[in-house]
């Protein structure tokens, strides 16, 4: 199976809202909550894409010619390649009835943990849905991210139990969702955190904690306050918040900011193993993508997460030798321009 192949299948299968474009960029699907868009106009994910292409990189081929190495240790573990899948929750609700929570789960967590990464899962206003990810995690040996919404303490604790239950090696909150119309007024209640709250969520955590969806240096320094283990630059993929900064325009400043006292991960229209490069380029750890995942589970499966990690991997390892860098590591900031 090749990523045609995906694409085609998914158009089949995703439902109304989703067009499973070639690049997903955030213009076919607009506003379209639920689904994959965004509320308000949705200019924030078109944003997001299209600040990545502002960034060009710096081709440098006088030099040794060497075997690239994808491969990055985070959180104690190695991983093959410095991109993880981003959390997706009620896939049912936002996209089609092909699979539901369990069954998204069970495939994307096991494809990404088989090719060496690992995959963070969604929450929903359905208990069901971290109980299907815990599940999922448990079953790949503790190889996945749980993510949880910002609830209320005491409906994350409960949470933080089934984490536990997984042996996950992190957990994360992304926090922004506390922007997402369907939690509004919800039962559990959730929303935004203080810093002392935080830290509360924090310890009670009892694994490295990772907060999503921080878009300041200010935000990025509470989080290190609250005792956060790493953050996620990210403004929910676009869908919360209208004329917000895309996430490759506050990257640079916030790892500048946290100078290496915490790890850094970037999302938002991130869609290419170029893309990857230039995010670790400004400083970020690591990556998150997310709606493309779900088009490679609606076309393919575990084959078709499988065959769109393979294509991200090649891409990152063609751009690093193409711009002189063998090894994670050797990727700096002059390697790409504005």
């Amino acid at each position: 199976m090749n990523y045609n192949e995906v694409l085609e299948n998914a158009k089949k299968n995703i439902g109304e809202l989703c067009k499973a474009c070639p690049v997903c960029n955030g213009v076919a699907c607009k506003n379209k909550i639920p689904g994959p868009g965004a509320k308000g106009v949705g200019d924030t994910a078109i944003r997001n894409y299209s600040k990545w292409q502002e960034i060009r990189v710096n081709m440098d081929t006088i030099c040794k010619n060497k075997t690239v190495d994808t491969s990055v240790e985070l959180f104690g573990k190695k991983f093959e390649y410095p991109f993880f899948a981003g959390p997706v929750g009620a896939v049912t609700l936002h996209y089609s009835d092909k699979y539901n929570d369990v069954t998204y789960n069970d495939v994307l967590v096991s494809a990404c943990a088989e090719k060496g990464i690992a995959a963070f899962t969604g929450d929903g206003t359905d208990p069901n849905v971290m109980i299907a990810a815990t599940k999922a995690i448990k079953e790949n040996n503790g190889i996945g991210i749980p993510t949880v919404k910002p609830w209320n303490i005491d409906t994350i604790k409960e949470k933080l139990t089934l984490v536990k239950e997984a042996n996950s090696f992190a957990v994360a909150m992304d926090i922004d969702a506390a922007g997402l119309p369907f939690l509004k007024n919800m039962t559990p209640p959730a929303g935004s955190k203080s810093v002392s709250e935080l830290s509360e969520i924090v310890k009670e955590a009892k694994v490295p904690f990772i907060v999503k969806g921080v878009m300041t240096v200010k935000g990025a320094l509470k989080a290190k306050e609250a005792g956060a283990y790493a953050i996620v630059v990210s403004n929910h993929g676009g869908r919360v918040l209208d004329q917000c900064a895309a996430t490759a325009e506050v990257l640079g400043e916030i790892v500048d900011a946290v100078n290496g006292s915490m790890k850094v991960f970037v999302d938002g229209g991130i869609r290419s193993g170029t893309d990857i490069f230039k995010a670790l380029a400004m400083g970020a750890d690591g990556v998150l993508i997310c709606r493309p995942f779900v088009t490679a589970v609606y076309g393919g499966d575990k084959e078709g997460v499988k065959t769109y990690i393979d294509k991200l991997g090649a891409e990152l390892k063609d751009t690093m030798a193409m711009c002189g860098a063998f090894s994670i590591s050797d990727i700096t900031r002059d390697m790409i321009r504005y």
